[in-house]
């Protein structure tokens, strides 16, 4: 039976079809989830790994200096980025700095519009790619496991998340939904139909693709949008009151690859799913605490 696990300032909340519902990692704050295969693994006060085997929850290992902000499973491997825009990968329960990383070109103009340091944001598998998104980085690509790395998109499109289907790359940009057919090559951008272009979340819900987009980075009429994955313009989800203050962020909408279950979350504790691949959508809950993440498992 899906699922759906909700990573929030207090513990997981998961949500089964059938209306079912408990927490686990009670009273933790978590930041971030991933899956691998029928387990999950999960950022645990920003520093903490710890993975989710069929029920029994371990802890790790922990980040050394920097905080953990996305996770992805890589070849059975899992694939940890970092505050400051570092990379690292958890082998055998150890965890390993890819050094690589830190020598992709064009790396030294990478910034945040406060002046802070770039953080590494989300990370997508294609085949043998992995993309990792860099916010405000651009998408490195690295075609051999890390060894070296190709810058892909342009720095300032603004990346805020990446995902890959069978032949295609989607990133959620400042401008609208990003896409390219070549791996990173060339890319274009779809906006039509959306009332805002300011993308933050991007999932593929079978042979549709399901965006959040607000009118800027502090948020204001956002809202999910469903949109044909071989183009064509977008239309707005007709979910809870219609518009949402706070942006639909990064990591906060997923759904399956068939398009069975997706679902998203909201600044302001609410959670949607829909199982008709996006066309119609449900309230599931309406007094969550803080979301970090949204994920759907099978």
């Amino acid at each position: 039976m899906a699922t759906i696990h909700v990573a929030t300032a207090n513990g997981v909340h998961v949500f089964g079809a059938d209306g079912t519902s408990d927490v686990t990692h009670h009273g933790a704050s978590v930041t971030g989830l991933a899956r691998a295969g029928a387990s999950i693994w999960a950022i645990i006060d920003r520093r903490e790994l710890w993975h989710d085997r069929a029920g029994e929850r371990a802890h790790v290992t922990d980040l050394p200096i920097f905080e953990a902000t996305c996770l992805a499973s890589i070849d059975g491997e899992l694939w940890v980025g970092t505050s400051e825009a570092h990379l690292f990968r958890v082998v055998d329960d150890e965890i390993h700095d890819m050094g690589a990383f830190e020598h992709v070109d064009g790396r030294s103009s990478w910034y945040t519009p406060w002046g802070g340091p770039p953080d590494t944001r989300s990370i997508a598998e294609w085949d043998d790619d992995v993309f990792v998104n860099v916010h405000v980085g651009g998408i490195p690509r690295t075609q051999d496991g890390g060894q070296t790395w190709t810058p892909t998109i342009d720095i300032d499109a603004d990346v805020h998340q990446v995902t890959a289907t069978a032949d295609l790359v989607l990133a959620a940009c400042a401008d609208g939904l990003a896409v390219s057919p070549d791996r990173g090559a060339t890319w274009t951008m779809r906006s039509d139909g959306t009332e805002a272009r300011y993308a933050r979340a991007v999932t593929v819900c079978g042979d549709a693709v399901l965006v959040s987009t607000a009118n800027g980075p502090r948020g204001g009429r956002a809202a999910v949008y469903r949109g044909a994955l071989s183009g064509g313009p977008f239309a707005r989800c007709r979910a809870g009151a219609g518009w949402f203050d706070g942006n639909i962020d990064s990591h906060w909408l997923d759904a399956l690859p068939d398009g069975t279950l997706a679902a998203f979350g909201t600044a302001d504790g609410h959670l949607f799913a829909s199982t008709d691949g996006g066309a119609t959508w449900d309230e599931l809950a309406a007094d969550l605490p803080q979301v970090r993440r949204v994920l759907v498992m099978p």
